[in-house]
């Protein structure tokens, strides 16, 4: 179905450092196919007050939130939602009639993955990183039952401070022994960055483990999951991660929920 932009076109967008695609391709895709009056647009700012108090004063309607922006916007919104107030972090801001809520997608998705995993809460496991995403994934991780935990992060004040949170051990870099659950929530093997071709874990650790996560979405197959992959571990992606976060983020903007093929064919579009 073919839209044209008019006065009553709501606007949604993104604020990250180095914005991506897959969110705009994502929702522009869905708008079109489900005939919605939206249009997605991504931005970085280096003016973030601004940059929301624009949000506010034109009536945008939703804005996702990435790094560095995840904490720092949080005094700037009217409200948080329970997904974001247990971590203090907010990717997700809705926007209705200048009264600005705050969400975290990111807690829900790695939630439901957490669930359907089927990797058991008694296992132990090794998380690498100490931003807004990992506060996301150490509570999904700690609600979902997990305890015997230990986060990696050379940032001590961070670290420790997310492992005390949790009830979590923190080390600056990673132990040598074996756990059952590794998860990557650093920029170690994005697409485009300087450590585009780096594993945040050893091949030895990946090896003796049973299951291996990496948030980081692009490229779908990171360094990190293609060596899981190559020794027959069970894994969950950061493309797994981005689909399901974008669609409650659809879902909360629009208030419509599209069918799983729709979603499939707009991840697909997406990526492409």
């Amino acid at each position: 179905m073919e839209l044209y932009l008019n006065k009553d076109t709501q606007l949604c967008m993104s604020l990250a450092a180095r914005p991506g695609n897959f969110g705009t391709r994502f929702h522009n895709f869905l708008y079109r196919e489900l005939g919605l009056n939206f249009i997605y647009k991504a931005f970085t700012t280096t003016d973030l007050p601004s940059a929301i108090g624009g949000v506010r004063a034109l009536g945008i309607r939703g804005c996702a939130i990435s790094m560095p922006f995840k904490e720092r916007c949080i005094e700037h919104l009217n409200e948080l939602d329970a997904s974001a107030k247990g971590i203090l972090s907010v990717n997700t801001i809705v926007n209705t009639d200048g009264y600005l809520k705050g969400y975290n997608t990111d807690y829900t998705a790695v939630s439901k993955l957490i669930r359907s995993s089927g990797i058991s809460a008694h296992a132990s496991f090794t998380l690498r990183g100490s931003g807004g995403m990992a506060k996301a994934v150490a509570c999904a991780l700690r609600d979902a039952g997990f305890a015997d935990g230990l986060i990696v992060a050379r940032n001590e004040t961070t670290g420790q401070a997310l492992a005390r949170q949790y009830g979590f051990r923190w080390k600056r870099e990673p132990a040598e022994s074996a756990c059952e659950l590794l998860v990557n929530v650093t920029p170690l093997g994005m697409a485009g960055g300087a450590q585009a071709n780096e594993l945040p874990f050893s091949e030895d650790l990946v090896r003796s483990a049973q299951f291996v996560f990496d948030v980081v979405a692009l490229p779908a197959e990171t360094p990190l999951i293609r060596l899981a992959n190559s020794l027959g571990k069970s894994t969950v992606t950061g493309a797994d991660v981005i689909v399901l976060q974008a669609i409650e983020q659809f879902v909360l903007y629009t208030g419509v929920r599209p069918s799983a093929e729709l979603v499939d064919k707009a991840a697909t579009f997406a990526r492409s």
